[in-house]
Formats: structure tokens, sequence, C-alpha cells
């Protein structure tokens, strides 16, 4: 068996984890559903790897007792063969074993890996508004990887040192039970006192893999596009640069701490391997116990003894281990078992001849842990081929409302149907082919810019992509790029300009070609010349499409057929823009300020 790694304790957290939400068995093992076959034949090896290694010893015997005292060489020569085929056999399991087990853990892994990013991914963008980003990838990457060891590697450790310690105790007591006396009294405190060592380590290891954690933090901050403009923008680079000397500098003593705790672990385990045999030996040697043994006999049994050290040592961390592990599936879980607040209809409709009607019925809505409503009663007809739009302070609910319309969340009260289907019936799919959504916060992904624009329609042809990018009034500047539409946009897009990544968006949503257009603020990145042209080409996307638009800069809604105008959530006027206009109301107002900005 491997040496240990560490000594391990429960941690804390671990425990709070499961008492916060604990895991039943029933449930970790119903994972395991369609392995059964592969469990047992893991089972079934290492219990036998485990019995055949104990052969050694006896085979040692009778090498030392008879084959060489008595030059008997067909003895030596089967005692020999056999040390050398339990060697080969042990191994060609132990690799056998290893295979079944890593190509278990793997398919369990998977089948997690791909449920939690699946059932994530049915989640409301409120969930990941209120979730760390790290967070959410931490617990499917880090925790997933984390469960590979307990299924590959963890339960089959378990089993297997429970078996060796168990096999070995009966070959030790078959060989001499007065050795065997002698080692319950000698082992427990050996290994107690090596796993103290080894915890006091696993301390240290903890303090070192914080600071670790620290310095990756502080390099992912420092040294990413958006961190070194930060940076550079406030003339922070020099605090930087102390913050990380100050964390790599206490990493040196944790460095240090770290080997000394290991070298004494390595030297108190030393220790214990050369005492408890001397030991034997000793007693072996003194008159009492002269001659009840012989020496093949005694060199069997401190192999024996010096074997099962380490699987005693193994063992004495099998709760911390168990703790761990169901830690591990709790927090899985816990995202496994989130239900979705923006769910997917039981029996999803569909919409045979999509016109592109839109209809705002009494619609309230409220964010989770609010005292108040974001919407409050809105209603609104949008006929197919229709415009809307939708202006209001800051915070006056616009692109709350836009976000409803492309159902990124329920209304708490109400409903907005789509040719007279709630959109909480309609067909997810469906409905993202339907509605088309451009937002103020532009996400490209860190691939080309065909890559990009192939998320909207996977099928489109190099025309297609042209055609939109020239609609999005950007084509000239990509066809002046060395690599074109292979140009890779970089980290969050910040190989291009916030103007031109709102153009790319732009032509991504009119490749996708949807008969409903949710623009929500659209335009707001460019200057005033790009606006012009860019409205222009969306003026002629919007002909015969529903039209919901969200507008800081009044001009661009001037040729809309109905404005709604929002001030904490509730509509205080509607009508066409150049009714509003005259009327001096909210409307009027609301454009005298932006005149006047």
């Amino acid at each position: 068996m491997p040496p240990p790694n560490r000594a391990k304790k429960i941690d804390p957290l671990d425990r709070a984890q499961l008492k916060e939400a604990p895991v039943s068995l029933r449930r970790v093992l119903s994972l395991f559903a369609g392995h059964q076959s592969d469990m047992i034949v893991v089972t079934v090896m290492i219990v036998a790897t485990s019995l055949i290694g104990l052969g050694q010893p006896f085979l040692i015997r009778e090498i030392v007792d008879v084959a060489i005292p008595k030059q008997a060489v067909p003895v030596l020569l089967w005692c020999v063969g056999g040390m050398i085929a339990i060697a080969v056999l042990t191994q060609v399991l132990g690799i056998i074993q290893t295979w079944i087990s890593a190509t278990l853990g793997q398919q369990v892994m998977h089948k997690l890996r791909t449920s939690v990013f699946t059932h994530l991914q049915r989640q409301s963008l409120g969930f990941f508004i209120r979730s760390r980003g790290g967070e959410v990838q931490s617990r499917i990457v880090n925790d997933v990887n984390g469960l590979n060891d307990v299924v590959s590697t963890t339960a089959t450790s378990i089993a297997s040192n429970l078996t060796t310690v168990i096999a070995t105790a009966i070959a030790m007591a078959t060989l001499s039970w007065r050795l065997s006396l002698l080692t319950l009294v000698v082992m427990p405190p050996a290994v107690l006192l090596t796993r103290h060592v080894a915890l006091t380590r696993r301390a240290v290891t903890g303090e070192q893999q914080a600071a670790l954690a620290d310095l990756n933090t502080q390099i992912e901050e420092g040294l990413s596009a958006s961190g070194v403009r930060l940076a550079k923008t406030l003339g922070a680079d020099g605090h930087n640069a102390e913050r990380f000397a100050s964390t790599s500098s206490r990493l040196i003593d944790l460095e240090l701490r770290a080997q000394l705790a290991g070298r004494w672990r390595m030297g108190t385990m030393q220790v214990m391997f050369a005492t408890i045999p001397a030991l034997i030996y000793l007693v072996a040697g003194l008159p009492l116990t002269r001659g009840a043994m012989t020496i093949g006999t005694l060199v069997a049994f401190v192999a024996l003894q010096t074997a099962v050290f380490r699987p005693m040592m193994g063992l004495l961390n099998v709760g911390a281990q168990v703790v761990s592990s169901m830690a591990l599936f709790s927090r899985i879980f816990e995202y496994l078992d989130l239900v979705p607040e923006v769910p997917a209809p039981a029996h999803p409709v569909k919409i045979a001849h999509p016109r592109g009607d839109v209809v705002l019925h009494d619609v309230s809505y409220r964010y989770p842990g609010a005292d108040r409503d974001a919407l409050s009663h809105i209603n609104g007809t949008v006929p197919a081929g229709g415009s809307l739009a939708i202006v209001g302070q800051t915070g006056s609910g616009k692109s709350t409302l836009a976000a409803l319309v492309a159902r990124l969340y329920d209304p708490s009260q109400g409903s907005i149907t789509i040719d007279g289907v709630d959109l909480r019936r309609l067909d997810p799919e469906q409905l993202s082919r339907l509605v088309g959504v451009v937002s103020q916060e532009t996400y490209l992904l860190h691939t080309t810019i065909r890559d990009n624009l192939m998320l909207a329609r996977p099928d489109a042809s190099e025309d297609d992509l042209w055609s939109a990018l020239e609609a999005a009034q950007i084509a000239a500047h990509i066809a002046s790029l060395p690599d074109g539409l292979d140009t890779v946009v970089g980290s969050r897009g910040h190989r291009f300009s916030g103007g031109e990544q709102q153009r790319l968006a732009i032509a991504r949503t009119i490749l996708r070609d949807p008969p409903i257009l949710v623009l929500d603020e659209a335009t707001s990145a460019l200057d005033n010349a790009t606006e012009a042209a860019l409205q222009t080409a969306l003026d002629t996307l919007a002909e015969g499409r529903t039209t919901i638009t969200i507008a800081h800069r009044l001009t661009t809604i001037e040729d809309a057929d109905e404005v709604i105008v929002l001030d904490h959530g509730a509509v205080v006027e509607q009508g066409q823009p150049h009714e509003l206009a005259l009327v001096g109301g909210p409307f009027a107002r609301l454009a005298r300020a932006r005149e006047n900005a």
C-alpha cells in the first residue's frame, strides 16, 4: 500500500455543511446505478490482492527455514517463483482494479458535471446575479473533481486497508501469537504519534493553501484586462505590487514550516519503522522466548508487521474521509435540488405560425427579498410589426420589463403573451427564436468573431455573417483585420472598443432574425455619428418586426408607435411620442432634462 499523503481530521466546515444540508446514503449510492457489476469486480480484486500478497512472508519463512539451510534447490525455486508470481499477479490485479475504478469514477463524475451544468442553465437570471461566479464554478469543477478521488480512490482505499489489516492480523497470529501480543501493545501508540505529527503538518498546509489562494486571486485580479485597466487608471500599480509581495513573503514562512513539519512526519515514521522491528527482535532473542520460533518465522513476522503500519494509518482517516466526501455530495446536491424560479412548462406550447403580437396584462414584478415591486400593474399591447418604447429615469424598471419579455424572469402578477400564448406555457426553444435581445451589457465569448456570431445561427453561411456585420455597421472594420472573421475577440471582448462590442452583439441578433426585438439601450455605447448610422440599420431591421425599445436617448424612439413612461415601476404616462411631447407631462420633462444634460 502507498503511504497516506497526510492524516486527516474532520473539517468543521464539512460538519456545518452536512448539518445544514444532510445527505442520505441511498441518494449517494443511486449515482452508481448500473455500475453494480463493476463495483463487485473491484471489491473481489481488492480482497484477492490483499490475500495473495500475504503469501510472501510464508514463502520467505520457507526459504529461510528450509530451502537455504537444507540446500533444497527445488523448494528454493518454487518459493522464489511463487514470490515473483505473487508480485506480478498483485500488480496486474492492481492495474485492472485502478482502470475499472477510475473508469467508474469518471463516468459518475461526467454524469454529475453534466447534470449540475444542465440544471444550473435552467435557473433564472436572478440566481446568477445573487450567486458569486467563482462559487458556481467551484462546485462544478473543484467539488466534482474532489468527488473523483472519493469514487476512484477513497472507497477502494478503505476496502483495501480494512482487508489488509484483518488478513495481516490473522497471518501474524498464525505465525506467532506471542509477537502478535507485543504488536498490540506497541503499534497503537506508534500509529497515534505518527498521526499527531501528520495533523500538525496538515494545519500548516491549510494555512499555506489559503495564502496560495490569496496569491492566485491577486494574480487574477491584478493581471486581467479589467484589473490592469483599473490599476492604471487609479494609479494602483504600486499598491498591488506591495500586496503581492506581502502575500508572497508570507508564503516563505509557511513553506519553511511545512517542510519542517513534513520532515518531522517522515522522521517519526522512519523511527517507528526501525523501532518496532527492533523490539520484536529483542523479544525474540530473550531467554524467555528463545527457541519458541524459527528465524524464518521471525523474518516473516517482521515483514507482516511492517506492512500493516500504513493501512492502519489509512483506516484512522476513514471518519474524516467519509465526512469530507458527504460534504462534497451535499454541496453538489444543493445545486441539483434548486427549484428554477423560471421553470420550463410541463406541456410546452408551440406557435405554428408566429406573428409577433405582444400583450402585457397587469404585469407586476418584485425581486426576491425586495420590500416593494420593481414593476407594478403594467399594461400594453404591441401588435405584430408594431413598436413600443419604454422610457424613464434610471431605476424606473425599464430593463426589468425588457427581461420579463424575454422571460429571464416571470411576473409576480399578471401575464405576458406572444400571439395569445402566455410565455410561461411557451416552448423555451421557440421563445429564444422568437425574441431577440440586444442588451446594454454586451457579452462576447473568448473565441473568434465567427464563433461568437454563429452562436445565434450555427448553420449560417459566410455571406450570412458578412450581411449581418454590414447591417450592424461593422463589416468594414472586421474586413480590415488580418484574420477577419477568425479574429479572437479577447477576454470578454476587450480586443474591441465598447461600441464595436455593441455592434458585434447587434450583428449576432440580426443573424438570429427573430420576429420580436427587445433593444435594451442597444446603442448606449456608441458615439452620435455611429449611433445615427446604426439606428438606420436597426430601423431597417425592425420593419415588419415587433420592437420593444428601452431608450435612454429619446431621439431613438421618435418613430415609435407608442411610449410608456415609467417612474418607480409604475406607468405615469402612455401614448404616442409626438402627442406626449405636446402635453408637457413626464415625457416632455424627461425630454427637456435629457436635452439640457
